[in-house]
């Protein structure tokens, strides 16, 4: 008698079979599924090979709001925040890097910290080539990132800003980006990491490349129970508005699903710099320099946050308050020449 085939099937196998069982087989994983998945992940309990057809699948289907919304659980779920971590205004990410324009919404986030807003931002550094990025960009400027929460606490409660890369918020998750190179495509956690807002902030801003990815951001927002998020098709994928064209907001308002579209600034297009020469976003902080494409892209991405948070009722007034700020700001900030 021929005996039957037995083995013990690993764990993980069940969420590799579920997305990606063909094409009339297979299913998106449900919340509670994706929130076990990327908590065997996080844990080191997935196999390298698991790691990478899992990855591979879920970027060829896309993941949907509710995976997304599941792996933002595990991730928060594996992040500790010290006790005395301060209340944080505004959750800001930044994973895409800039290689057309400046990172002009640094100097956005200045403004709203110089302004008396608590914003944590958080990003990855490296993974794909030609971009300058945020980590690198405020340390030219010598504003040094952090290396632990701890550090990004103190930080806050010292300037109102912080800047910590993912590598010390959640090293597994830094890992996973980590592997854009050998992939040659990035893959769910770049969605993952831009909504974890480890310091639960009322007030998140969102970048995103792709116009399709703003509902699933702006719906695992809701799923997630996030108060006020704005979701926005930035420049470069980063968060920050590209003031020569429409910028299309798609925000959770206290559970509502909402989008206003802000009109365009300027009537013709500006025309890229010839390099990204980071000493120039201090000089024009400064006033050593004129950029008029870079002022309103300052200026206008403020004033997204500022409505966001409340700040103001309308488009209209949030850029007039914006505006007053850079006109009002402290020129003198200490910022590398």
């Amino acid at each position: 008698m021929v005996e039957m085939t037995s083995y013990q099937e690993h764990p993980f196998a069940e969420f590799i079979r579920i997305i990606g069982k063909g094409k009339n087989g297979s299913r998106p994983l449900t919340e509670e599924e994706a929130y076990r998945a990327m908590c065997m992940i996080l844990r080191g309990e997935v196999e390298p090979v698991q790691m990478g057809a899992f990855l591979m699948l879920m970027r060829l289907k896309e993941e949907s709001a509710d995976e997304v919304a599941g792996f933002v659980r595990a991730t928060r779920d594996c992040i500790t925040l010290p006790e005395d971590a301060p209340q944080v205004d505004l959750d800001w990410s930044s994973y895409a890097g800039k290689r057309r324009h400046l990172p002009w919404f640094i100097l956005s986030t200045l403004l709203l910290a110089e302004n008396g807003a608590t914003v944590f931002m958080h990003g990855a550094s490296g993974h794909t080539n030609g971009r300058i990025y945020t980590r690198d960009v405020l340390t030219a400027l010598g504003i040094a990132p952090c290396t632990s929460l701890a550090e990004a606490c103190t930080r806050m409660k010292q300037d109102n800003f912080a800047y910590l890369d993912i590598e010390f918020l959640c090293p597994k998750m830094h890992e996973i980006i980590e592997l854009r190179p050998l992939m040659g495509l990035r893959s769910p956690v770049h969605t993952v990491a831009r909504s974890i807002n480890p310091f639960h902030a009322p007030n998140v801003m969102q970048g995103i490349f792709h116009p399709g990815y703003r509902p699933v951001h702006q719906e695992a927002a809701q799923l997630l129970g996030e108060a006020h998020v704005a979701v926005i098709k930035g420049e470069g994928g980063e968060i920050e508005r590209n003031p020569d064209i429409a910028c299309l907001v798609q925000r959770v308002h206290e559970g509502e699903l909402i989008e206003e579209e802000w009109p365009p600034i300027f009537q013709q297009r500006h025309v890229k710099a010839g390099d990204l020469d980071v000493q120039r976003l201090a000089g024009v902080w400064r006033g050593e320099v004129e950029d008029e494409y870079g002022e309103a892209a300052v200026v206008s991405t403020a004033a997204i946050a500022l409505q966001l948070m409340g700040k103001a009722d309308s488009a209209d007034e949030a850029m007039k308050l914006a505006q007053s700020m850079w006109e009002k700001r402290a020129r003198d900030k200490t910022l590398a020449a």
